[in-house]
């Protein structure tokens, strides 16, 4: 007697829906993959235009690079018009090294030079000895070190070093002259910007250190691995600085 047909037709189901199953796992898998990659921190290059009280006083050059197993970050910052009034702002040079571990950024030296004399650092970590020394902004630095503490030059890629592995942070500890000072972060929301790279979307955080009127907000672009497409400082209902993102290239 013939087998009805949607037996016959149920015959092959099993091996079609292990194909199937195999397919979206697969397709999931791709997905996955796709998305760590898009988690990664890459090597990328940026240009700001230096804002003070509303006009462009310096053009800056940021590149990240890896080398083994530390980054480097390294700023140059080139005066345009009154920019020279704005050196303790935007410096001419800062160099940046650090390590990227599971619990985040662990920052290996920082140096800022070139700008005013009393601005000028130069600091060495000794993670073993749990030690920072060195120089910070013309004072002379010699104290503990513990997890999790930044500088100048590491705080802004810290961030973005959280941001990529999904943390959100509630605070970082940066390293002071006379100790650590700490600045508490928090989103302040999402925003589209108009910028020469088209409509970016951002997410937006802001730092601000207990008890100061100061707060530094950051434009950071999911899509374009957290880099921050706008930095403003304001104190009160006052702009004092910001950078726009102007250019950005970044690693494949």
């Amino acid at each position: 007697m013939p087998r009805p047909r949607r037996e016959a037709a149920a015959s092959g189901g099993p091996a079609r829906s292990r194909s199937a199953l195999l397919l979206l796992l697969a397709l999931a898998l791709a997905a996955m993959t796709s998305a760590a990659r898009a988690g990664e921190l890459k090597p990328y290059q940026a240009t700001y235009a230096g804002i003070w009280h509303g006009m462009t006083v310096a053009v800056s050059h940021l590149t990240l690079e890896r080398t083994g197993d530390t980054w480097t970050t390294s700023t140059s910052s080139s005066p345009r018009g009154i920019g020279h009034l704005a050196a303790g702002i935007f410096p001419p040079r800062q160099v940046s090294v650090v390590r990227v571990t599971a619990a985040g950024v662990e920052p290996q030296s920082f140096r800022s030079e070139g700008g005013e004399r009393d601005k000028a650092s130069d600091l060495i970590y000794d993670w073993q000895a749990r030690r920072v020394g060195g120089t910070l902004e013309g004072a002379e630095v010699d104290q503990p070190l513990a997890p999790g503490e930044q500088d100048d030059g590491s705080v802004q890629l810290a961030l973005i070093v959280e941001l990529l592995a999904g943390r959100a942070p509630s605070s970082f500890r940066m390293i002071d002259k006379s100790g650590t000072r700490e600045y508490q972060f928090a989103r302040d929301g999402d925003a589209t910007l108009q910028t020469p790279l088209g409509a970016v979307a951002t997410v937006v955080y802001r730092a601000q250190k207990a008890g100061s009127p100061r707060i530094t907000r950051f434009w950071c672009a999911p899509e374009r691995g957290y880099v921050p497409m706008k930095v403003e400082q304001t104190r009160g209902d006052e702009v004092q600085w910001t950078m726009e993102i102007e250019s950005l290239t970044r690693a494949p």
